[in-house]
């Protein structure tokens, strides 16, 4: 009898652990959906949260190896960001694909990584960086211009792959806004009065 005692005080004191984890769950994904519609604040937010982590790697002069791997996981999610959904290469196997010609249907470009994941991704990833900033087993002693240097090289034959990639396949990852259509001035007329 007194087994059932010790699993119902265990119970009851994970019940409100579990219930502050749901409420909390709950206010964070509000919040995350009202800033969807507003990328520009998200986008802020993020630079401001990378100024924080860049602040504290400056003033601790340590943790470049957290830097690098912060690098390469931004660099590996900017290839999902600019990178098709379906992927050219592969498109004789589903039949979907990217019009090649003036004739062919036009497809909108829909991306690998859409703009809020990457936005959420890159967030989520300075934020962790920065929490691992405090524990000193991540501070592993490297002489930081090597990396500096091989990250360069890295980002540069990346981008230059990837730009081939939209030059062969001749597709542009980026809109500014919607297409907007002028028409006549209101005052004009095709016709004269005279």
């Amino acid at each position: 009898m007194e087994g059932g005692g010790v699993a119902s005080d265990a119970g009851s004191a994970v019940a409100p652990i579990a219930k502050w984890r749901d409420e909390f769950a709950r206010t964070f994904q509000y919040y995350l959906d009202r800033s969807t519609p507003n990328p520009v604040h998200r986008w802020l937010g993020t630079l401001a949260v990378a100024a924080i982590y860049v602040l504290r790697v400056y003033l601790v002069q340590g943790f470049y190896i957290v830097s690098y791997g912060l690098g390469i996981y931004i660099l590996n999610l900017l290839i999902g960001f600019l990178s098709p959904k379906v992927d050219p290469e592969l498109e004789g196997l589903d039949g979907a694909a990217l019009p090649m010609r003036g004739s062919d249907e036009f497809k909108p470009f829909i991306r690998r990584l859409p703009e809020f994941k990457f936005w959420y991704s890159i967030t989520k990833a300075f934020c962790v960086a920065f929490l691992m900033t405090f524990f000193s087993v991540f501070d592993v002693p490297v002489f930081w211009p090597i990396l500096l240097c091989y990250w360069i090289v890295l980002f540069v034959l990346t981008m230059k792959r990837q730009i081939m990639h939209m030059i062969k396949y001749k597709y542009v990852p980026f809109s500014i806004g919607k297409q907007r259509y002028v028409g006549k001035p209101a005052g004009s007329s095709s016709g004269s009065a005279d």
